[in-house]
C-alpha cells in the first residue's frame, strides 16, 4: 500500500507565492485601520486625537506604496497552469485609481482631523477612522480585481462602512435618515448584482472576467437569456452604486444628513468606486455585449447630467438652500459626464481611449471637487447651517480662500482659469463624437450650459459686499493643508494638462 502511494506522481501545490508588493496598498491601509481600532481600547479619551494623525500617516503610506508598482503590471492569486487568470492584477489602470482613491481618502482624512476635533463627544473617533480607513481599503483593492467575486467584496468593503460613517452621528436624526435611504438603496444594488453575477455564472462557468470576455461569447442558446439577463442585471447594480439617474435618489439627503467629510469621501471615492467596477464589468468582461450596454449607458448619461443639474438649477429657487444639497446635485451632473466616455466604449474601435478619457475626467473632477468641499468645512466651522447664501463677501475677509474656491468652482464648469476642467470637458465631448454619439455630445453641451448658471451665480456671489457684520474664517492646520494640496493638484493639472490626458491616448489596460 505505501508502494502505491509512493508511486503516485507529486500534486500540484495549492499553495501559492503571494505578490507582497502588488497587493501592499489596500493591505497596508487594511493593517492600519485594525491598528487603530485596537489602539482605540486602550488610547485615553484625552489622546485619541493622535489616532487621526496615524491614521493619515497610514494613508499616506499606502500611496507611497504605489510608487515601486509603476515599472510594470504584477498578478497575483493566479489559477495554476493558466497564465492570465488572476484574481488581482496591478496594472496601470488599477494603479491610477487606486492613486485616486488613496489621495482622495488622504485629504478626507484631513478634513475629518478638524471636524472630529469640533465635534468632540459626537462622533467617536476611533469607529470614525476604522470605519474610514475599511472603506478606503475595498476601494482599493476593488480597481485590481479581477474576478466578480472579488470585486462585489471589494464593493460591499468599500460600502458597508460607509453607511455607518453617515449614521454615526448619535441621535442626529438628518443623520440617521441619510443613513437608512443610503443603506437601502445599496442593499437593494448589491442584491440586483449579485443576481447579475450568478446568472453571468451560471452561463458561462467561471468569475474570471477575462474567461468570461471568451465563453459568453459562446453560450449555449438556452442560456443566452440567462446570460443576457445577468448583464443587465450587473449593470443596473452598478448604475446604483454610481448614483446614476433614476437610481440617484438617495444622493441629496445623504450628502446633507453626513458629517461634511464624509459626504466629500462619497462624491468623489464612492464615485470612483462606483465607475471602475462598471469599466471592469463592460469593457473587460462583456466587450461582446457592448451592442446592449452601449445604448444603455449612453441613455443613463444623458439623464443623469440633466437631472443632476437641473435638479442644482432648482436649489436656486429654495430660500436658503444648502451649499451641500447644491455640491450633492452637481456630483450627479457630473456622473452623467462621467458615464459619457464608458457608453462610447460600446461604439469605439478603440474602447481604451473612451475609458481613458473617464480616467483623466474623474481625476479632474476629485481634486477640484474635494477642494471645494474644503472650503465649505471651513465656512461651516462657523456657519452651521452652511448655506450658499453664508458665502457672500468671503472675499472681503479671506480672499485667498475665495480665489481658490472660484477656481474649484470654475474647474467644474469648464472655465478659465480651470484649464483642466475646460480639457477634460472636451476631452469627454471628443469620445462621444469619435464614438459616433452626436446626439449625447448635443446634451453634454446643453447641459455645459445649464451648469455655468448656478457655477458663476455661487462665484459672484464670493465676491459681492457682505451683509451684516462680515465673519473672518480661520483654518486649522489640517484644513489648510487639504485646501493647500487641491489648490496644488488642480493649478498643476491646468498649467500640465497632458498630466492625466495622455491616457487618453496611451490606455490604461
Amino acid at each position: 500500500m505505501s508502494a502505491l502511494v509512493l508511486a503516485q506522481p507529486p500534486a500540484e501545490p495549492v499553495v501559492q507565492s503571494v505578490d507582497w508588493l502588488a497587493i501592499a496598498p489596500p493591505t497596508l491601509t487594511a493593517v492600519v485601520a485594525l491598528a487603530v481600532l485596537v489602539a482605540d481600547l486602550f488610547v485615553p479619551a484625552a489622546r485619541k486625537p493622535a489616532l487621526g494623525w496615524v491614521s493619515v500617516a497610514g494613508l499616506a503610506a499606502a500611496t507611497l506604496s504605489l510608487l515601486p508598482l509603476l515599472d510594470g503590471r504584477r498578478t497575483t492569486f493566479c489559477l495554476t497552469g493558466q497564465t492570465g487568470v488572476c484574481s488581482y492584477t496591478a496594472d496601470h489602470f488599477a494603479l491610477v485609481i487606486q492613486f485616486l482613491v488613496l489621495g482622495g481618502a488622504l485629504l478626507t482624512a484631513l478634513l475629518s482631523v478638524t471636524a472630529l476635533k469640533d465635534a468632540r463627544g459626537e462622533l467617536p473617533e476611533g469607529e470614525f477612522w476604522f470605519l474610514l480607513l475599511s472603506s478606503a481599503a475595498g476601494a482599493a483593492l476593488l480597481p485590481a480585481a479581477r474576478d466578480l467575486a472579488t470585486l462585489i467584496v471589494a464593493l460591499e468593503v468599500a460600502s458597508l462602512p460607509a453607511f455607518a460613517l453617515v449614521g454615526l452621528r448619535h441621535g442626529d436624526r438628518k443623520s440617521s435618515d441619510a443613513a437608512l435611504k443610503f443603506f437601502l438603496s445599496s442593499v437593494t444594488a448589491t442584491a440586483v448584482s449579485l443576481l447579475g453575477v450568478s446568472f453571468v455564472y451560471a452561463s458561462t462557468g467561471t468569475l474570471y472576467l477575462t474567461q468570461i470576455a471568451d465563453r459568453v461569447q459562446h453560450v449555449d442558446g438556452q442560456l443566452h437569456t440567462v446570460a443576457q439577463t445577468g448583464v443587465v442585471l450587473t449593470l443596473v447594480g452598478f448604475a446604483f452604486k454610481t448614483a446614476a439617474v433614476p437610481f440617484h435618489f438617495w444622493v441629496p439627503d445623504t450628502y446633507v444628513g453626513a458629517p461634511l467629510p464624509v459626504a466629500a469621501y462619497l462624491s468623489v471615492i464612492g464615485k470612483a468606486v462606483g465607475f471602475t467596477g462598471l469599466i471592469l464589468v463592460t469593457v473587460v468582461a462583456l466587450p461582446s455585449y457592448a451592442g446592449a450596454w452601449g445604448p444603455a449607458l449612453a441613455v443613463l448619461a444623458a439623464l443623469t447630467m440633466t437631472v443632476g443639474n437641473v435638479g442644482a438649477l432648482r436649489q436656486q429657487a429654495t430660500r436658503a438652500y444648502s451649499a451641500v444639497r447644491l455640491l450633492a446635485w452637481s456630483s450627479v451632473g457630473q456622473a452623467g459626464y462621467l458615464l459619457v466616455p464608458i457608453a462610447a466604449a460600446g461604439y469605439a474601435k478603440d474602447p481604451q481611449k473612451s475609458i481613458g478619457s473617464t480616467v483623466a475626467y474623474a481625476l479632474m473632477y476629485a481634486a477640484v471637487n474635494l477642494g471645494a468641499f474644503a472650503v465649505a468645512a471651513l465656512v461651516g466651522r462657523t456657519r452651521e447651517r452652511n448655506r450658499v447664501t453664508d458665502y457672500r463677501g468671503l472675499y472681503a475677509t479671506n480672499p485667498l480662500t475665495a480665489l481658490l474656491m472660484a477656481f474649484f468652482l470654475l474647474c467644474l464648469a469648464g472655465l478659465p482659469p480651470g484649464v483642466i476642467g475646460l480639457f477634460a470637458k472636451v476631452t469627454v465631448f471628443s469620445a462621444a463624437v469619435d464614438a459616433g454619439l452626436g446626439w449625447l455630445a448635443v446634451v453634454m453641451a446643453v447641459n455645459v450650459v445649464i451648469a455655468l448658471f448656478y457655477y458663476l451665480q455661487w462665484t459672484a456671489l464670493l465676491f459681492r459686499a457682505p451683509e451684516g457684520e462680515p465673519v473672518r474664517h480661520r483654518a486649522p492646520a489640517p484644513l489648510t493643508a487639504a485646501l493647500a494640496l487641491t489648490a496644488v493638484l488642480g493649478i498643476a493639472l491646468s498649467g500640465a494638462p497632458q498630466l492625466v490626458l495622455r491616457f487618453t491616448s496611451t490606455g490604461l489596460f
